[in-house]
């Protein structure tokens, strides 16, 4: 019997438009033989089944299922296509896990640590994790430029501390223009992170659960044509991901070796991809993301390529592992 699969998109955040893209790939790519594939677009006014006319159903958010010509659809497993909040920073893994309904994405604790930059960075350092200094920054705080500059430099990075697709980011020259990055990344989050910039080679690692055991994937060199990986590089074509990425064979097993070392470490499921820039030789971590872009353009479908998974292979070896967990 065909499993009942809904696919959740849309979301609360900036990332709600990438997140419907990555939705409609996992729904076009689902092996109609296996699954019967549901669209549920999960947005801040409604919750709801959107079938193939665009025709639209409410959830039952009491269990999670859909009544479509008077009869009641329920589902199987969840997979998870929300980029941002609130499906990538805990919320919607706690209410499967409250439903028992198996979803392919990682835990509700993972996944709130690793939305919060700051929470993850601190606690891998710990475990011998390199990443750039950095200065934290709330909602309210008087924001002192000096000891900014003091403890991170120049350039340096202002980010939202729960922000993805490289949303509320600013590389930052001169002190005087702190504070308008200040102001644009509190835009997307009262908490905001500043990192010291770190310059060499950057280089993305998808690390997925794949048929029980972790997996490193091919590297993916990043080489924007802005001055950073920003959200044209990342969504409009304005930069290079190269796979595999051109570094050193020991450089590769460095990053490979962290890189699984942070996923067990986090003990983390499903899909992964975290980024790293080497400086003096060493990987430091920038940031690790558990709802990966799953579009044609994103890093993870590419570098499941090069592996030798394609996409109905990975999408459907999520969906397993969530029925199976």
């Amino acid at each position: 019997m065909k499993k009942n699969i809904a696919i959740i998109m849309g979301g609360f955040s900036s990332e709600y438009k990438i997140s419907l893209k990555s939705g409609n790939v996992v729904y076009q790519t689902l092996d109609t033989n296996k699954y019967n594939a549901y669209r549920v677009h999960i947005l801040p006014e409604k919750w709801v089944y959107v079938d193939k006319n665009d025709q639209e159903f409410p959830i039952d958010k009491n269990d999670f299922s859909v009544t479509i010509n008077d009869e009641k659809i329920t589902f199987d497993c969840v997979f998870n296509a929300i980029h941002g909040s609130p499906g990538e920073d805990g919320y919607m893994q706690a209410y499967f896990n409250l439903l028992k309904m198996p979803h392919t994405s990682c835990d509700m604790y993972q996944a709130s640590i690793t939305f919060n930059k700051r929470d993850c960075l601190s606690i891998l350092k710990p475990y011998g994790i390199k990443t750039a200094e950095s200065f934290y920054i709330n909602l309210g705080d008087t924001v002192d430029e000096d000891a900014i500059v003091n403890k991170v430099g120049l350039p340096c990075f202002v980010k939202a501390n729960k922000a993805g697709s490289s949303f509320g980011i600013t590389k930052v020259y001169k002190k005087e223009d702190l504070q308008n990055a200040i102001d644009f990344a509190f835009k997307e989050d009262d908490e905001i992170i500043i990192e010291s910039f770190l310059g060499g080679t950057e280089v993305s690692v998808g690390v997925i659960s794949y048929k029980g055991k972790t997996k490193v994937l091919p590297i993916t060199e990043i080489v924007p044509n802005n001055d950073f990986f920003d959200y044209k590089a990342k969504y409009l074509g304005q930069s290079q991901e190269i796979t595999p990425a051109r570094i050193s064979d020991e450089d590769a097993e460095k990053v490979n070796t962290i890189a699984k070392k942070v996923y067990e470490i986090l003990k983390m499921k499903g899909f992964s991809r975290s980024e790293y820039i080497f400086k003096d030789g060493e990987p430091h971590l920038l940031e690790v993301n558990t709802v990966p872009g799953l579009t044609k353009e994103s890093i993870l479908p590419q570098q499941a390529e090069k592996a030798g998974i394609s996409l109905s292979d990975l999408f459907d070896n999520a969906i397993t592992e969530a029925l199976t967990a």
